[in-house]
């Protein structure tokens, strides 16, 4: 087939780890690699934010195609939403110039999702669509400070009627879906997000920490991931508190993320924030941020954990907890979301109430007296991961979507729309 990827802010050619980079931006990346080798034709359109930025072939079959629209430097996600008209004329004046048509066409989060619909309307080529986030559910957990504009949830509705396929990447993604969007259950396909075994796996423990410098007897917490408060970090920390004080475990926090790759609260406000919480609980020193860290330095980090902990209020799926289980890592985490889903309870690790600090220090001090059982959860969890969740399956997964939407594949394309977006009817 031959697919076009839309993804408007999550280039898959971004330094992952700064706060509009994260999961997105790895899916889109991993998804296009590995339908490119299973022998698909892809090209991701994202929207172009340096100078001189245009179309970059990475290997055959693959292309990134970076769109102009808006001001090209970084423009917060939230901001974007003024510049979709723009991508949209852009995408089909792309599109009419070419001399085949897409066979399929897989929009990523809402924005990407609006262009899409205007090139489905143009073309009339099959429409699929990963939220990656939902808008309703967002604004349960951050009420009106989540930033997007209320034309957001107009925009999801009309996607999950008008998708040709709407992906959903874990049972809670579907059920929200289906309840708050009225989305039909024969048009949603479950397909999750995986990982790469070739980039993540078991590592020797004490060699990960002699290259990291981490003291060989420490208890060792990771949390590694975008540093936004939404993520819950600073729960983390206040857990380190608590299990300092009720169990007497001195644990040592790694916080492996954010815009640079040195530690800076001014490019990065969140690590201010839970180093003012860290010293409240007595754990300063016991907390290190290391700054962002590129992905083939990511598995030592995995290794030289003893648990890895992800407690964000809300997550759709979240990558880093099958990183971690790829990694052989028991993981710890909040009791939403894809993690309920990737992560079984006493199974490959632990789940726990967001925003409650008790309750992942009580599991944070079980893992600590009981070492045995925490290696057999992380062996189990890494049993889990290789045989569900890698990048070549989901792409198997996703190929077999799309040919349930694409009639023919190869079909004649449509004559070449003018090239005006004009507002969506609902």
């Amino acid at each position: 087939m031959r697919i076009a990827l839309i993804s408007e802010h999550a280039s898959p050619l971004a330094d992952v780890g700064g706060v509009d980079a994260g999961g997105q931006n790895i899916y889109v990346a991993q998804v296009a690699l590995w339908l490119v080798r299973e022998g698909h034709q892809v090209d991701v359109f994202t929207r172009r934010d340096a100078v001189g930025q245009g179309v970059t072939t990475l290997r055959p079959g693959l292309r990134v195609i970076h769109v102009p629209a808006g001001p090209a430097r970084h423009v917060p996600k939230e901001q974007l939403l003024a510049h979709m008209p723009e991508f949209a004329r852009q995408m089909l004046r792309f599109c009419s110039a070419r001399d085949d048509s897409y066979d399929v066409v897989h929009a990523n989060f809402f924005m990407s999702g609006y262009v899409g619909l205007h090139v489905k309307q143009a073309f009339g080529w099959p429409l699929v669509t990963t939220f990656h986030a939902l808008g309703l559910v967002r604004r349960q957990h951050h009420g009106r400070d989540d930033g997007f504009p209320d034309e957001r949830i107009a925009i999801e509705r009309l996607l999950a009627r008008r998708s040709d396929l709407v992906i959903a990447e874990c049972p809670q993604d579907a059920d929200d879906l289906m309840r708050l969007y009225g989305a039909d259950a024969r048009r949603l396909a479950v397909v999750p997000c995986g990982f790469d075994p070739g980039e993540m796996a078991p590592v020797d423990r004490q060699q990960a920490r002699t290259v990291l410098r981490i003291a060989r007897d420490a208890f060792v917490v990771l949390q590694l991931g975008r540093l936004v408060p939404r993520k819950g970090i600073d729960n983390v920390v206040r857990a380190l508190g608590e299990l300092r004080r009720t169990q007497g475990v001195d644990g040592r926090l790694l916080v492996v993320g954010g815009d640079g790759a040195r530690p800076d609260e001014v490019c990065t406000p969140e690590i201010g924030r839970l180093r003012r919480i860290a010293e409240e609980e007595g754990v300063g020193p016991q907390v290190h941020f290391t700054g962002r860290r590129g992905r083939a330095e990511l598995r030592l980090y995995y290794g030289a954990a003893d648990v890895f902990v992800t407690t964000p209020w809300y997550e759709p799926f979240g990558i880093t907890p099958l990183e971690a289980m790829a990694c052989g890592v028991p993981v710890v985490g909040s009791r939403v979301g894809g993690i309920k889903y990737s992560v079984r309870n006493g199974v490959t690790g632990f789940l726990v109430p967001p925003r409650d600090p008790r309750a992942l220090a009580r599991r944070l001090g079980y893992l600590h007296r009981h070492r045995a059982h925490a290696d057999a959860l992380g062996r189990a969890g890494l049993r889990r991961a290789r045989a569900t969740f890698t990048w070549e399956r989901v792409a198997r997964q996703l190929a077999q979507a799309y040919q349930s939407v694409v009639p023919v594949v190869g079909a004649v394309r449509v004559s070449p729309p003018a090239l005006v977006v004009a507002p969506l009817a609902s």
